[in-house]
């Protein structure tokens, strides 16, 4: 916040434009925080981060710059039923403009992506695999870099949505070697309207503009235009310049933490968050229990007999000062898969402590009683 107002107050003005004091500062900044995006993620080079609006945007990047020149009838595009609808709709679009076809990997019956089906849909008609790191759901964790290795066996690209590991543990681009990644600034301690695609630089240099307009062009003519390098091709217009600059100082600050800290403490938080819920009768949580998976997010999805999950986040709210959230979480797809309309998540972060979860379950019992009192 303090950064946000200090662009504001001293130097706002937009970058790459002017020569005067202010853009000249206003730049410096903002490409400053495009090598810290850089560094947090090990990406190889700072040109391989494009700033985008959100998380949803960079998919959408990859999907009409990428897709639509690469995609035809007859291709396929590789998903898990546990997908955010914003790395699903693109998709769609892209299949309905082309014709290629969408596969979906279903769930095991520990409730996680089935990992020997994903292998048994690869195929050279595999163009793309759009797949989660961490599910904001089931809370489970995708091998990505084995994903990236037999995808790159019958030629296929990987697209990884990073929103829900990026904030939460160490992410190393280079190692897990996916051709495209995308985070979200709001997930991680920043500004909301502001996030990021990691894409490799060949690939990028390749791709045709997604938006048109100042900033991504070199030269223009009455008939056509010549693009600028990325990442420039594709941050048409005035970004989000005090946003990714924020993004920037929420960067230090989660490094000065770090995110081997972060990861170890949340792991522990997150069992404690499992056990704690599990206890609680008639309750059903999604996902795989940590006891029988390497990574549990610190988030549970979940329902109570009989109860609907927004009656319980709003009663946890209105009478007990709890906030968790109710909904489809954009996952109906999985939500279906799992035969249930809707479900209710707490979801933690490096600042919860195992004393708020405790607040938390007792709130839950005591909401719980509430609303199974008349029945």
């Amino acid at each position: 916040m303090k950064t946000l107002d200090e662009y504001y107050r001293s130097y706002n003005s937009n970058v790459h434009r002017g020569i005067h004091v202010l853009s000249a500062k206003a730049t410096e900044a903002y490409e400053g925080a495009r090598t810290k995006v850089a560094n947090f993620v090990n990406a190889a080079d700072s040109r391989e981060i494009v700033f985008t609006r959100n998380a949803t945007e960079a998919i959408n990047l990859v999907a009409y710059s990428w897709g639509l020149s690469n995609l035809k009838q007859g291709d396929e595009i590789v998903l898990t039923v546990a997908e955010h609808h914003s790395a699903i709709v693109p998709w769609q679009f892209v299949s309905q403009k082309t014709g290629a076809t969408l596969k979906y990997v279903g769930l095991t019956k520990e409730e996680v992506p089935d990992i020997e089906q994903f292998k048994g849909l690869l195929s050279n008609k595999t163009k793309i695999v759009v797949v989660h790191h961490v599910s904001n759901v089931l809370g489970s964790m995708l091998p990505i870099e084995d994903i990236v290795t037999w995808s790159n066996r019958v030629g296929a690209k990987v697209l990884v949505d990073a929103c829900q590991s990026v904030p939460h543990m160490p992410v190393d681009v280079q190692k897990l070697g996916a051709d495209f990644l995308v985070a979200s600034s709001h997930k991680m301690c920043g500004p909301t309207g502001v996030g990021f695609l990691h894409g490799k630089l060949d690939i990028l240099s390749s791709m045709e503009p997604f938006l048109g307009g100042g900033e991504m062009i070199a030269d223009v003519f009455q008939d056509k235009s010549t693009y600028a390098e990325p990442p420039s091709r594709f941050e048409a217009g005035t970004p989000a310049i005090g946003e990714a600059i924020g993004l920037g100082a929420a960067i230090d600050y989660l490094s000065q933490i770090g995110m081997q800290k972060i990861h170890e403490y949340e792991k522990e938080l997150a069992t404690y968050l499992y056990e704690s819920l599990i206890s609680v009768p008639n309750v059903r949580i999604y996902g795989p229990a940590p006891c029988k998976t390497d990574h549990r997010a610190p988030l549970c999805s979940f329902n109570v007999e009989n109860v609907h999950p927004t009656d319980i986040a709003e009663i946890l709210d209105l009478q007990h000062g709890v906030a968790i959230r109710s909904g489809h979480h954009c996952a109906q797809i999985l939500h279906r898969t799992l035969g249930i309309n809707a479900s209710a998540r707490a979801s933690l972060h490096f600042y919860n402590t195992k004393e708020e979860v405790d607040v938390f379950v007792h709130a839950l019992k005591s909401s719980i009683d509430f609303l199974t009192s008349e029945l």
